[in-house]
């Protein structure tokens, strides 16, 4: 299991990748940041990822980040959970 990867959730509307990526740059290295945004809209879904470059720092931004105020609004950082197979 990756426990680099970090579920965010309660990221404002209009976030962008690069937001993401700068915010959770203060836990440590960042290899990637992605929010999840509608197919057919392509707004925001307030939800995203974060790839941190160790497990530490992953663990270090969940500890430090979670619950903390993005843009105005309290995020979520979860580690992530491995993604389920559709059916």
């Amino acid at each position: 299991m990756d426990n680099r990867k970090l579920f965010v959730g309660g990221i404002p509307w209009t976030a962008s990748d690069d937001d993401l990526k700068e915010f959770f740059a203060q836990a440590g290295a960042v290899i990637s940041a992605q929010v999840i945004t509608d197919r057919e809209t392509g707004r925001s879904r307030g939800f995203g990822f974060v790839e941190m470059s160790s497990a530490e720092e992953a663990e270090a931004a969940v500890k430090n980040l979670n619950g903390a105020d993005f843009n105005g609004r309290k995020i979520v950082v979860n580690i992530a959970k491995p993604r389920e197979e559709r059916k």
